[in-house]
């Protein structure tokens, strides 16, 4: 018992800068909820049944252009389904304590940021730490939607159209850096960039939803750049070694 207690405090410690940065980040999407008009709580219940800022910015699109639930189910499938690829990697990992109770509920605490610090983690991982690492990431995510749901229906306008550039930022952020050395990267993004141009200009195209449109430009974009990037095997074992 003793060392399950200090493996949920090591967790705690470790997923402490996650829950930090969760908290900012989901600041923003309060706001953004807020100024889509939905109510306070249905803001915060989106953060605690997802913790996704992807998948959850662009179901509140969705959302926002009365788009239809086949559509919200879709554009989460191809967005978060990277989940499934961390789930199935971390499940060679976890030791003997993840019982099938322990994984419904630990699946709920993958992102990439847990999945980076955990996969990374000497040796099996149990269930305890992991409760501990997915603990302030959570608490964060939903308290930061929380407080920029409330900082919506407070803070002027100008201050909140400011706020609601910030998950923007962050989408920016993350796709710079791999973009100024990987080729791959760079492309999928100016293809991506392109057709989602294609279908906000062209008449043709600009009727279909935006949900639609996300799906099928992630696909297509997918696609077309995996066929001409293709990773070797040998590249693709390795990253499962050190991933693993």
């Amino acid at each position: 018992m003793q060392n399950s207690g200090k493996k949920f405090k090591i967790g705690v410690k470790d997923g402490l800068p996650i829950g930090l940065g969760y908290f900012s980040v989901s600041v923003a999407f309060g706001v953004q909820a807020s100024l889509a008009g939905l109510p306070i709580f249905i803001s915060v219940l989106i953060s605690m049944t997802n913790l996704t800022s992807a998948g959850q910015l662009a179901g509140l699109q969705i959302i926002a252009s009365c788009g239809t639930i086949l559509e919200i189910i879709l554009t989460q499938l191809v967005i978060n389904s990277r989940y499934f690829l961390m789930s199935l990697t971390l499940s060679q990992k976890t030791d003997e304590s993840f019982t099938l109770p322990n994984r419904l509920l630990c699946s709920v605490g993958i992102t990439d940021e847990i999945f980076a610090v955990s996969s990374n983690k000497n040796g099996n991982v149990s269930n305890k730490y992991f409760l501990g690492l997915m603990l302030l990431p959570y608490v964060g995510w939903t308290l930061g939607t929380l407080t920029g749901a409330l900082a919506g229906n407070i803070l002027p306008s100008y201050i909140t159209s400011a706020l609601g550039i910030a998950l923007y930022a962050m989408f920016i952020a993350i796709i710079i850096p791999p973009s100024t050395t990987n080729r791959g990267v760079l492309s999928v993004v100016i293809l991506s960039a392109g057709i989602s141009c294609l279908f906000y200009y062209l008449p043709l195209l600009k009727p279909v939803s935006s949900g639609i449109a996300t799906i099928i430009t992630a696909l297509i974009s997918a696609t077309i750049i995996a066929l001409i990037f293709p990773k070797k095997q040998k590249n693709v074992r390795e990253e499962n070694e050190n991933v693993a």
